[in-house]
């Protein structure tokens, strides 16, 4: 068995509490709660189906990783999708799924270790999973599970994803106490994501970003909706080893001021970013299209403009 911190399989430590991570997300499953916050995971669900749809073809077995109450597939039709296996590590989440009209089955694992042999899954989709956890381990995890000339379709939290409470807590936390403890857990930068994937083995890749923003009356309405959309709903509350239990009433009050003399609105409300992350990639199969090899162009870029030319003349 891996120890503590350790991610399946890596041998190398986590810094996140894997055990913690399963409770929240149990927790956030629970019946009655999803539905005070599901539209945000509602809405990136339906925007990895449209992604899904722009493929064209139909996908004979897919796999949903961290599929939460199947929010990407209340999104897909069965002439996409024949047949999908939802895989979470909270079993309430299973438990309590939106039904499909695809022909469903649901596995109760952890994201970091998925059940499945090599090369079983046409498609893989992935919806807001990837911040709390080694995103590596998990992208490799499902590069192995898919065919060649499988695709993955995901999304993750991108690294300005509640940039204004982030940084009004820290900038109270130095104010009232001489320094900051992580409250949310780490983002990636999308610098680092198309580097993860090759990483990983997908070639062809499509990284695309996005912003969710919502509006509210103060930074503690943000908290307040947090803890049922961020929290409840998604079980990512901060479960770094280094986590800080709690923050001080002053400090709280602090950070509230912070947040709307730098960021409030002229309405006197505030904003909380959620950036988003869209990514393609595809297992290498000998029948994809491959690049040109480098200097073997014989048209250069300097020549499009002497074709716009001879165009317009022969318009005229």
């Amino acid at each position: 068995p891996s120890p503590a911190g350790a991610s399946p399989g890596s041998g190398a430590l986590n810094p996140f509490d894997r055990r913690l991570k399963r409770k929240q997300k149990n927790w956030a499953a629970l019946p009655g709660e999803p539905a005070k916050c599901d539209y945000l995971r509602e809405e990136v669900g339906g925007r990895i189906a449209d992604r899904v749809f722009d493929i064209a073809r139909t996908f004979p077995l897919a796999l949903d990783v961290g599929s939460g109450r199947g929010y990407i597939a209340q999104h897909l039709t069965k002439e996409t999708v024949e047949k999908l296996i939802q895989v979470d590590i909270a079993e309430n989440a299973l438990k309590n799924a939106v039904e499909s009209e695809i022909p469903t089955v649901r596995v109760v694992a952890d994201e970091e270790f998925l059940p499945f042999k090599e090369d079983t899954f046409d498609l893989v989709v992935s919806s807001l999973r990837y911040k709390s956890h080694d995103p590596c381990v998990s992208v490799l995890q499902i590069h192995q599970v898919l065919k060649p000339d499988g695709v993955f379709v995901g999304a993750m939290f991108g690294g300005d994803t509640l940039y204004e409470l982030r940084c009004s807590l820290q900038l109270a936390e130095l104010e009232r106490e001489g320094g900051f403890s992580p409250h949310v857990s780490p983002f990636t930068a999308v610098a680092d994501l198309g580097h993860l994937l090759s990483r990983a083995g997908f070639n062809t890749l499509t990284v695309d970003t996005d912003e969710i923003q919502v509006n509210y009356p103060g930074l503690f309405e943000v908290m307040e909706d947090l803890q049922g959309k961020y929290v409840l709903c998604m079980g990512e509350s901060n479960c770094s080893w280094n986590r800080k239990p709690l923050l001080h009433r002053e400090t709280m009050l602090a950070a509230a001021a912070i947040y709307q003399e730098m960021y409030g609105n002229s309405d006197g409300s505030v904003p909380a970013t959620f950036q988003i992350y869209y990514m393609i990639g595809w297992k290498y199969h000998e029948s994809q299209a491959k690049p040109a090899q480098r200097g073997s162009a014989t048209v250069s870029f300097g020549d499009l403009a002497k074709i716009e030319g001879l165009l317009k003349r022969g318009k005229k």
